[in-house]
């Protein structure tokens, strides 16, 4: 995978490839890791979590954080694409169930 970052799950200690251009809400679906979503498009904040290293670049030119919020470090991860490695705090982060886990 060129151009995949890793993101970190700092209290879970959870960590997954995010490769461009998959937001970092796509790519933690795909490595079987739940974040808090509902919109999908910025603007209703239930993603929001704290990056406490590294970069993003957004899919939108104004996602719905304060610029009080960006300087602090909050992101979106569903409009968030990673630009390097990056470590952030999802305290409602969850593993999905593995296909074998829901009976089928």
């Amino acid at each position: 995978m060129t151009g995949a970052v890793r993101v970190t799950l700092a209290r879970q200690g959870w960590a997954f490839d995010a490769p461009a251009p998959a937001t970092v809400l796509q790519s933690a679906e795909r490595a079987g890791v739940r974040l808090p979503s509902s919109c999908r498009n910025g603007t209703c904040r239930t993603c929001i979590c704290l990056s406490t290293s590294g970069t993003v670049r957004y899919l939108i030119e104004w996602p719905g954080l304060s610029l009080d919020e960006k300087r602090e470090g909050y992101i979106l991860p569903c409009v968030a694409i990673a630009e390097t490695d990056l470590v952030i705090e999802a305290p409602a982060a969850s593993r999905l169930p593995a296909p074998s886990d829901t009976g089928a």
